[in-house]
């Protein structure tokens, strides 16, 4: 098992609770414990950084400034994260870089300088779960209303909250045992 150098987040349904199309920071909450969470990952030296997919860009629902301003008032909410990568592409743009394909996490994992085995994903749905998979990161999976149970049964590590998930990194999360299908179920949903 390697040592975790990197945690990578999935932002709506994960470190803060999903508006869809949020373009407006003052409708920014995180979800409970998530300050907590990702402090105690600094704590431990272990870098932070947020992939998630925005195709309100694509769609002319909000602007790129506009999701800017939504990333900078949680890195003031949580704290500054190391590493932003978000995808601004609609789902049939055919881009590298949206979930489930694996193009964020390995341009994150490069801009930290960690190799993407040595990272976790953190997400609430499968296009999370199956990017990490892509790009060879181990993930964590934190269900919410949206998740699928086919989702969740997939997953290699499924945690109830954002606090366990961080728990079970910090206590050495194993190699995963199994990797979501291909074709998972999952593939497209979220922004």
């Amino acid at each position: 098992m390697s040592p975790v150098r990197a945690v990578l987040f999935d932002r709506d349904g994960t470190l803060v609770h999903d508006v869809p199309y949020n373009g407006d920071p003052g409708r920014v909450r995180p979800v409970d414990g998530a300050r907590e969470a990702v402090a105690a990952l600094r704590a431990r030296g272990i870098r932070t950084g947020v992939v998630t997919n925005q195709s309100g860009i694509a769609r002319g629902l909000l602007t790129a400034a506009d999701a800017r301003a939504v990333n900078r008032r949680i890195d003031d909410l949580l704290g500054p994260f190391d590493v932003w990568e978000l995808c601004p592409h609609a789902p049939d743009d055919g881009c590298a870089c949206r979930k489930p394909r694996p193009g964020m996490i390995l341009r994150a994992a490069g801009r930290l300088g960690a190799d993407p085995a040595d990272c976790v994903v953190i997400g609430d749905i499968g296009a999370d779960i199956e990017a990490a998979h892509r790009a060879g990161a181990r993930a964590v999976l934190v269900p919410t209303p949206v998740t699928r149970p086919t989702e969740t049964a997939a997953a290699p590590h499924v945690a109830p909250d954002l606090t366990t998930a961080v728990r079970a990194v910090l206590d050495g999360l194993p190699e995963p045992g199994r990797s979501p299908a291909a074709g998972s179920p999952a593939l497209g949903r979220h922004a």
